[in-house]
């Protein structure tokens, strides 16, 4: 059931509606569970509840329904289990030793009834072996459901491995929105349990409130880490919520040349340009190459937003940077011989906006000139970061609008 994580769902006509994210069983203490359905996530991230009896076809890659789908909201009920989400991982016992769940198989019984069967386990590996310090690794195996016992028990660490496994794949503003799907404890075990540089990015796509509870969990040092890990606009909406002492500690485990743009950020009001711009947006001297542009815009990391041009000033190169010379276009790049310097493809048609310039400003300014980030210039005619329009679309949607709604779906 793991690898239905992220299947294609196609309604009778043929047409994709979405992805199953997670399937929905309900336990029952005597007997296999059974499958209620699956939830699917349709755009924009919505997630609804699509029962099993509606399901004709689940084949590697695609999973075919009949019928209609109810696209309100779904929202789990008490006596429901996530699959996915709660029960890989889980620390179980099979005739007395202990194992971990590795993943679920279900399979159609009588009529379009589907049960929960099949468990795959891992052995505790990693055994002393014969006294002579040798190890072994766990042992795969899979195995009735009825030998199975430990499922409906509460664990304080369930791990997340497989379930990370499950989600590779994802986007990681996908893996977040998953992350709020699941229940609190479970959650944090996830979220603490990615790499530095995945929790951030990760993190960049929560709500502030989801952003402080996860962090808080981690110690001071990794806390930090991830930090350094965030782009530095990101980690100072962060700190910006956190008690100004508690952000004092992080920014002081930083490593220095991570924490001063993050500093000197949050020296910015969080309603103007300074306060919405990246410190670190593509910046290169008028004596590069447009092949040399182009390279660094090919970098997998940067968002198509940061990528769409090369902001080019005096040296150095690094916010805040020498005087500000223009902005090289990916299009008008592409039209160019590799060997042009970049100093004959400038458009100056455009004057750079201030730090202070107010959101509406910022937003009336892209939007008049079609552009997706603008150039932000200081007193002094250095370039001190550019506001993009991901940026600016995060100020001006509410505040919850990364938050689920909760009402119930139908059976």
């Amino acid at each position: 059931m793991a690898r239905l994580a992220g299947t294609a769902v196609f309604d009778p006509a043929g047409d994709q509606i979405g992805r199953v994210r997670d399937v929905v069983a309900g336990l029952r203490a005597a007997a296999p569970p059974r499958v209620h359905g699956m939830v699917i996530e349709m755009q924009p991230r919505r997630r609804v509840f699509l029962p099993i009896t509606r399901v004709r076809s689940i084949e590697p890659g695609s999973v075919i329904f009949s019928g209609r789908i109810n696209t309100r909201r779904f929202a789990k009920r008490a006596a429901e289990t996530l699959v996915i989400g709660e029960l890989l991982d889980l620390t179980v016992t099979v005739k007395g030793e202990r194992v971990t769940v590795l993943d679920v198989a279900m399979e159609e019984s009588r009529g379009s009834e589907w049960m929960i069967t099949k468990v795959a386990v891992l052995t505790a590996g990693l055994r002393s072996a014969g006294g002579l310090g040798l190890r072994r690794r766990g042992v795969t195996s899979v195995v009735d459901w009825e030998e199975v016992q430990g499922f409906g028990a509460v664990q304080r660490d369930q791990g997340a491995a497989n379930l990370i496994a499950a989600f590779e794949s994802l986007r990681a503003a996908d893996l977040a929105h998953a992350l709020q799907e699941l229940p609190g404890k479970r959650r944090i075990e996830v979220a603490t349990a990615l790499d530095d540089d995945r929790l951030a990015d990760v993190l960049e796509e929560l709500p502030g409130p989801d952003q402080v509870g996860i962090l808080g969990r981690l110690d001071t040092e990794r806390a930090a880490d991830v930090l350094e890990a965030m782009n530095p606009d990101d980690a100072t909406d962060l700190l910006q919520d956190l008690p100004p002492e508690q952000a004092e500690v992080l920014l002081s485990m930083m490593e220095p040349g991570e924490a001063e743009p993050v500093r000197r950020l949050l020296t910015y009001a969080e309603d103007t340009a300074g306060g919405l711009m990246t410190s670190e947006p593509i910046v290169l001297p008028p004596t590069a190459t447009v092949a040399e542009a182009l390279a660094h815009i090919r970098q997998s990391d940067l968002s198509p937003a940061v990528a769409a041009q090369v902001f080019v000033t005096r040296p150095p190169t690094e916010t805040p940077t020498g005087r500000y010379l223009g902005v090289a276009h990916f299009q008008r790049m592409l039209r160019d011989p590799p060997g042009t310097l970049l100093g004959g493809v400038l458009d100056g048609s455009l004057d750079p906006i201030k730090p202070e310039l107010s959101v509406p400003e910022v937003t009336s300014y892209l939007a008049t000139y079609n552009l997706v980030a603008a150039p932000v210039v200081d007193e002094l005619g250095r370039l001190v970061g550019a506001v993009t329009v991901d940026d600016v679309l995060d100020h001006l949607l509410p505040e919850d609008w990364r938050e689920r709604q909760e009402p119930v779906h139908d059976d």
